[in-house]
Formats: structure tokens, sequence, C-alpha cells
């Protein structure tokens, strides 16, 4: 894996981030997993470690929220065709009455795709803005009507933290703790901005194991440690779609287990065909790429490159982050980075995921199969 090592040093070389940290798995094994460049440049460089914390930013969303989601499934509790008028247990405008949960997992519920919800919340007191959140969610009209078509929304995934929420009962850090992270000990690699959710991490980590992400405008203030996304922040420290940090090792071990569960190789923590449900492309709008909660490769420009088979399932962080799994080869990815530090405006990672998901498969000898444009 050479090459790859040379890449992923290019990267920093070139600009696209300031650091990096890159795990590779094949079936059960880790055969790369190396640190390149800095997780902090300002105020003065920090060099990057293996076990460098990053907020994961929208990973959030299928590590969190849909892998809550999931165990619930697995309870019996919910399934996706109930609807937000089924699920919430209070008074619905009609609208928003027929979402199903399908829908929200999938992206095409009608919701835009953001709204600086913070510039009001954070006038609000902090113990009612989740409240005032949920009111403006409920009675914000819809782009489309659901099902119509997919638009990638922050704002459904809000909505599905609250569905957690009614139904399990705990809020949704303490829920996903519960079930996967203390069971699985992985709370020294995964965990919410504020760790104490968890009580846990003892010591919790210092500020300087932290990759450093944006100078904030609206904080003004490099961030390091605390939630990037500034609508998790006025919530409190996270939400449905942003606001866990995770290390490679961490989120590795949450892909890894939901890896074994989908190929049969065990069934403590959910149901094999309960992996596969959710790992499933769905059809529920036109053209949708989307899995329940999880994005498949699109047929041209994917991040995945070339060569990642369409039984393929992941996401990608605003951050800088990303998972990817191909199911069918076998193969895992984690490739965490600092791209938006200091300034969000650098986009260059966009165009060098591909390299690098394509070189690694052809490293592997897994590019005779190139079944996607690039």
């Amino acid at each position: 894996m050479f090459a790859v090592r040379e890449l992923l040093k290019k990267g920093t070389d070139e600009g696209v981030y300031p650091g990096a940290v890159l795990l590779v798995a094949r079936k059960n094994e880790i055969i790369f997993f190396e640190h390149t460049g800095n997780r902090v440049l300002l105020p003065e460089p920090l060099s990057m470690e293996r076990g460098t914390f990053f907020d994961l930013a929208s990973l959030t969303k299928p590590l969190a929220t849909t892998l809550s989601i999931m165990k619930l499934f697995d309870q019996g509790a919910i399934h996706p065709d109930q609807t937000l008028g089924d699920l919430l247990r209070i008074p619905i405008p009609p609208d928003k009455a027929i979402i199903t949960l399908g829908h929200l997992l999938t992206h095409c519920a009608g919701f835009q795709d953001w709204a600086p919800f913070y510039l009001e919340l954070s006038d609000e007191k902090p113990q009612e803005r989740k409240s005032r959140l949920r009111d403006k969610l409920l009675n914000m009209p819809l782009k489309y009507s659901p099902g119509r078509r997919s638009v990638y929304s922050d704002l459904g995934f809000m909505i599905l933290e609250w569905v957690v929420e009614e139904i399990a009962g705990d809020s949704l850090p303490r829920f996903l703790h519960q079930h996967f992270l203390a069971p699985l000990s992985l709370e020294k690699g995964l965990s919410f901005e504020k760790v104490h959710f968890f009580g846990k991490i003892d010591p919790p980590p210092n500020k300087n194991q932290f990759a450093a992400t944006e100078n904030c405008p609206w904080r003004k203030r490099i961030l390091q440690g605390e939630v990037h996304d500034e609508n998790a922040c006025a919530l409190g420290g996270y939400s449905g779609h942003a606001g866990i940090f995770g290390t490679a090792d961490g989120v590795y071990g949450l892909a890894n287990l939901l890896r074994e569960h989908f190929h049969g190789l065990r069934d403590d923590y959910l149901q094999p065909k309960t992996v596969r449900t959710f790992f499933k492309k769905q059809h529920l709008a036109p053209n949708s790429t989307w899995a329940f909660g999880w994005d498949t490769p699109s047929p041209a420009g994917s991040s995945t490159g070339r060569y990642f088979s369409p039984n393929s399932v992941g996401h990608l962080g605003f951050t800088g982050t990303s998972l990817w799994m191909d199911l069918h080869h076998d193969v895992t990815v984690v490739f965490l980075t600092n791209r938006i530090h200091p300034s969000r405006q650098n986009t260059a990672i966009r165009a060098f995921r591909p390299k690098l998901h394509n070189l690694i498969m052809e490293q592997l000898k897994l590019n005779h199969l190139s079944i996607r444009k690039p």
C-alpha cells in the first residue's frame, strides 16, 4: 500500500487537508492504518495522530441516529412505513402527518436541505431550544410532496432524533451508549461533544486530542473539540444530523459490527436481516441513491470512485470525514480529515476522495470490475 501512503501525504502537501487518518480493512483485518499532516494549524501546528478525535459531522446520521432507529426496528418498536402522525403522539399538521420514517431516512420527506435555525435559537433559553426547533419543523412549509424527489436534508434527521426520544424514552446519546458504545467498549473512540452525557470517559479527551475545524464566523474562534455545525451547537452540542466525535478506530468499530451482522457472522446486537434491510437501496423517490440512512454509490461522480460495487453503503461528513463499506468485495474505508480547517472554502477533497478510493481498490486488485463512470 506504498502508493496509498504517498497519495495520503500528497493530499497534505497539495492543501487538500491539513491532516488525515486513513484506515482500510479487508474482511476482518485492518490492512492499512496511517496518518499524515497536522490536526491543528492555528495558532500553532500540532501533528496528526492515529487516535485523533474528529468532528464526524453528518456521519452522526448513520452511526448514531440511523443505528438507533435500526435497534428500535429490531426490537419491533417501529417500522419504516409508520408515519409521524403515528410516531410522535402529538397533533401533527396534515402535510407532515403523512411523512413516513422511510421518507425521512431516505431524504425524500419534502424538507429543504438546511436552515439557519441557530440565529434565532441562540436567543432562547437552552432548555427550550429543542422544543422551539420542533415547532418550527412542524410548521414550516414543505418544499415538495413526500416521495416526489430526494433532497439531502439535515432537517429530516433532526426529526428522527425526536422519534428516537419518543419511542425509546431516552435521549439519542444515552440510547446509543446503552445499546452499542458501552457494551462494545467504544466510549473512548466515539462520543458526542459533551462527553459527560455518557459519564464513561475518564478523563475526557483534552482539547488537543481533537482535530481543529473552522475559524467560525459566528462564534469568532477556531473550533477544536466543539461541534462545528451551528444548529447542533445551538441545540446543546448535538442533534440527529450532527454532533458525534470519533477516532478512525471508533468509526471502524461500529462499521465492522454492522458488516459482521450483514454477513451473518454474528447476531448479538441486531438481527442480520435488520442490517440487510437498512443497507438495501430504496426506491421511495425517483433516481434516489439512498438506503435507509445510508447512501449508496451514484451511477456517476460517486465519492467512492469507479470500483466500489453497487452493493456498497457509506456516508460523508461536511468537515471532511467519510466511511464507505463495499459489502461485495468486503472492503471498509474510514477516511477522516480536517479539510475545513481553517476555512470551509477548501473543497478540494471532492476530487481527491474518488482518486483515493480508486487507488485503494487498485492496490487490492479489485479494479477488474469498472462498473461506474468516474
